[in-house]
């Protein structure tokens, strides 16, 4: 037989060996790859909140004091009304927008706070309070320490 016409295709043997090699490797690269995205998501809220801490500390030396938790972080990006007024607000603001944290819901701001001057967190991927890992609650001031 010529080499040309000579065809020669994968037994069913061979195919399932390949096989269970993918499925293998799927079963152990995949749960890493996973856990990394809620790890991820974790970090960009930490970042999230020191840049908004980092605002709240800019507003406070503006104006004498953070914003109240009625006027919210909003007074971080638009002038805000009511009390405390603000003696000296920027007019650029101190953020371009409120980010919301990285499951779509909003930050969570109190002010004061009860032991700090004020509370800024986050309830974590189940958004509700309490929780484990990436459901866990995520304070500001556990990422400044």
């Amino acid at each position: 037989m010529n080499k040309a016409t000579q065809q020669r295709g994968f037994t069913l043997i061979e195919i399932m060996v390949v096989m269970v090699i993918l499925g293998l490797l799927v079963a152990i690269v995949a749960p890493n790859i996973m856990g990394r995205s809620d790890q991820a998501k974790v970090t960009v809220a930490k970042t999230q909140m020191n840049n908004i801490a980092n605002a709240l500390d800019l507003y406070r030396l503006d104006n004498g004091h953070y914003p109240s938790t009625q006027q919210g972080l909003e007074a971080l990006v638009s002038k805000p009304s009511g009390n405390p007024e603000p003696r000296n607000w920027n007019p650029d603001g101190y953020l371009k927008n409120v980010p919301q944290d990285p499951w779509n819901s909003e930050y969570q701001y109190i002010s004061p706070g009860a032991e700090r001057p004020y509370n800024l967190y986050t309830y974590g991927s189940d958004g509700r309070e309490g929780g484990e890992g990436d459901a866990a609650d995520l304070s500001v001031w556990d990422v400044q320490g």
